[in-house]
């Protein structure tokens, strides 16, 4: 990347400094922002939390109860129950395996209450997956959890009820691209429910369908809900600590706007919204659980917290089956990383979970050029150097006028060297005198400018795709580069990029001032320093750009000398 201004201008150093400065502070007030900002209303007292907390999760779901207490599933909940409800004292699980997914079903309430990713390790190059919904403590706990409700005082399949499954497990075969795991719930009135949770291969979206069988001699009113219960435990805020940068909570799409929700902000928490064709979801870096309701439908979301703790509901509008008839409810369920293809599919602008921030509009068209780059070479790191040399051709006629200005600075060295010689007593006039030569030369001095700032929000929306892109996560370049959404391992790139800069400072036109010179020659190494802890995915796309830099700047001042020489 081209110097940002003509190197004579008396502000030029400053004005570089200020922009390196501006670019880092923006991107970690960026992340400071996703994490830290909280709304002045949610600075209540923990008792005034504490005595809210009931009444919102009982308003999560209607006519149902919700877990407000620390009961794991198979244990004993103090909820109130339904008539008749049966709840298991200890519940059996179920065990699902498919080529994506290996999760764990409670027979108490059909809950997801275990999910881990076997095709994303926790730590590269270590057999431990990511571990999504669990119950392993409750500093981690994470529950999906659904159901059938409906009007008070009947029996209906809540997420305590207990069900009935055919087997123990269920593996998806390797010729098998569905995969159905059907729970029975029977009621003591005739009413037959099977809650089949349905997996396709590849696939980490789930469809959840709800078969009732009325017979009963009374017509049978039921709703689907669903119902994300999480507690999030503290994360290590370091720049060392690719999450940190992550929004980590629950989130909604409201049918048309996309909204991240603070569980200490009493506005959130007063959540009661009227939805069609939306989502709710629960959000961390590179992964989420999602519940996606019926198309076309009302569905009421909610949410409710205590401390750490959040409860996201969606409840739907309620379905009456006739005496001896039968309906099918649906719903979708997503657990899994952020594979934007996937969300896509999955729900109306689901992929919004990728979150790039404000540069999305430049992030998204960014991501596709990646996407179409890494389908023809197949490694991120290639597809990365591809795409800046796409952009280093977009930007090209800026470059150009650009460098063509900076070239023939260079050739008014030796008599910008005289002016300096006449008037070295009076910087005023060596001033106007510099600026009438440019001006006869017609040469732009702050032509240098341009390139840097129109690519800043460029480089900004690529810093974001690297960070939020699942895809990039723990994917190699080439020989130490072993995960290009983390830092350089050895600092090798930052160094590359030192050396690149310096190079590109040495082709520019060069300050008269020995105070502007040694700041100049500095630049480059502060940069790197600031540079090394960013991923490496965005050093690699730097350091790709400086040298095609170079090379066109090398060109430019090979023609712009070689035609001032004929003259």
């Amino acid at each position: 990347m081209p110097y940002p201004c003509d190197t004579h201008m008396t502000n030029s150093p400053r004005l570089i400094l200020w922009i390196a400065l501006a670019l880092i502070l923006l991107l970690n007030y960026e992340a400071w922002n996703r994490d830290y900002a909280r709304s002045p209303s949610a600075q209540t007292p923990a008792a005034q939390r504490d005595g809210e907390m009931q009444s919102s999760l009982d308003a999560a779901i209607p006519q149902a109860s919700v877990p407000t207490s620390d009961a794991r599933p198979g244990e004993a909940d103090s909820a109130p129950r339904a008539p008749g409800e049966r709840v298991a004292e200890s519940a059996g699980t179920v065990r699902v395996r498919t080529d994506v997914l290996d999760l764990e079903i409670s027979l108490q309430g059909g809950t997801l209450q275990r999910a881990d990713l076997p095709q994303y390790p926790r730590v590269k190059g270590q057999p431990e997956p990511v571990r999504l919904l669990n119950r392993d403590s409750q500093e981690t706990l994470f529950l999906l959890q659904s159901g059938l409700t409906g009007p008070a005082n009947t029996e209906r399949p809540t997420h305590l009820s207990l069900f009935e499954s055919p087997a123990e497990e269920f593996v998806l075969g390797e010729q098998q691209d569905e995969l159905r795991v059907p729970l029975t719930w029977r009621g003591s009135s005739g009413v037959t429910v099977i809650k089949t949770f349905i997996f396709r291969r590849g696939s980490y979206r789930i469809d959840l369908e709800y078969t009732i069988e009325n017979g009963s001699g009374e017509p049978w009113p039921a709703a689907t809900y669903a119902q994300i219960l999480r507690t999030d435990p503290e994360i290590d805020r370091s720049m060392f600590n690719p999450e940190s940068y992550a929004f980590r909570g629950p989130a909604i799409f409201d049918g048309s706007r996309y909204r991240k929700l603070d569980i200490e902000d009493q506005d959130d928490l007063k959540l009661s919204a009227e939805v069609q064709n939306g989502w709710i979801a629960a959000l961390q870096h590179h992964f989420v659980t999602a519940v996606v309701p019926a198309a076309d439908q009302t569905y009421r979301f909610t949410l409710g917290a205590q401390g750490r703790r959040f409860l996201l509901a969606a409840a739907g509008p309620l379905h009456t089956v006739a005496p001896g008839g039968s309906e099918t409810l649906r719903q979708t369920l997503f657990v899994g990383p952020k594979l934007q293809a996937q969300l896509e599919e999955t729900g109306p602008r689901l992929d919004l979970v990728a979150d790039y921030g404000r540069l999305t509009i430049l992030a998204k068209p960014l991501f596709w050029l990646l996407e179409k780059a890494h389908a023809i070479t197949g490694n991120w790191g290639w597809a990365i150097v591809i795409v800046t040399f796409l952009l280093k051709l977009l930007f090209y006629p800026l470059a150009e006028a650009s460098g063509r200005s900076m070239a023939r600075m260079r050739t008014l060295a030796p008599r910008i060297k005289a002016l300096q010689e006449t008037y070295k007593d009076d910087r005023e006039k060596l001033g106007r005198a510099m600026m009438e030569l440019y001006r006869r030369e017609k040469i732009n001095p702050a032509s240098g400018c341009l390139p840097v700032l129109v690519q800043i929000p460029v480089f900004i929306a690529f810093y974001w795709v690297l960070v939020e892109s699942v895809e990039m996560r723990q994917a190699p370049f080439m020989g130490w580069i072993n995960d290009l959404s983390s830092r350089d391992p050895y600092f090798i790139l930052p160094l590359i990029m030192a050396g690149a800069m310096f190079v590109q400072y040495k082709l520019n036109p060069q300050p008269a001032d020995p105070v502007q010179q040694k700041v100049f020659m500095i630049m480059p190494i502060a940069m790197s320093v600031m540079f090394a802890l960013f991923p490496a995915g965005l050093v690699l796309y730097w350091v790709t750009n400086t040298l095609l830099s170079i090379a066109q700047q090398w060109n430019i001042n090979r023609r712009i000398e070689a035609a001032a020489a004929r003259r």
